[in-house]
């Protein structure tokens, strides 16, 4: 019998767990696509991908959140540039440093499914961010949003059901 939960009750280390959870699907997709992959300790990477087809070099910044019932299209915040941050500088140095070009990938856990997005900063400044004088950049979660990301083929876009059979009751 399937039985849909009704919300998610997060661990103390799930927001470590969430984050591997992503960088471990991101590497797991792009290495079924043929990429070399590795998860990276670096700060602004969590990825290193590597098409030996083309020789392109990807470094990718992972941003993965868990959503409870009516929280599911809030946005994901991208860069803060509050208080002297600069995340999307942190993303560019490092792939600087290891000859790769930028990308994000976005992964949202619901209590019924996921979806995992993966673009090149350029395509995400071109098409969905990156506005002068803003505090975040962010990926919005919204219905109108959600499908211009389907509609756009340099928006890679991996969505998963979850089903629970037999898991823990209350």
């Amino acid at each position: 019998m399937t039985k849909k939960v009704a919300d998610i009750e997060k661990s103390s280390r799930h927001q470590k767990i969430i984050g591997e959870q992503g960088e471990h699907l991101v590497c797991n997709w792009l290495s079924r696509s043929g990429f070399e992959v590795a998860v990276v300790d670096h700060t602004g990477i969590d990825v290193i991908a590597y098409d030996p087809r083309t020789e392109e070099r990807l470094g990718i910044s992972v941003k993965s959140r868990t959503r409870n019932l009516g929280k599911e299209k809030d946005s994901v915040n991208i860069f803060s540039y509050r208080e002297g941050k600069n995340d999307r500088k942190k993303l560019t140095d490092a792939c600087k440093a290891f000859n790769a070009d930028p990308w994000l990938a976005v992964y949202v856990e619901t209590t019924d499914h996921a979806d995992l997005f993966l673009t090149s900063l350029s395509n995400y400044d071109a098409k969905y961010g990156k506005t002068e004088k803003r505090a975040i950049d962010n990926w919005k979660m919204g219905a109108k949003h959600l499908q211009a990301y389907d509609e756009d083929k340099q928006v890679m876009h991996l969505h998963l059901g979850f089903e629970a059979r037999n898991w823990f009751r209350k």
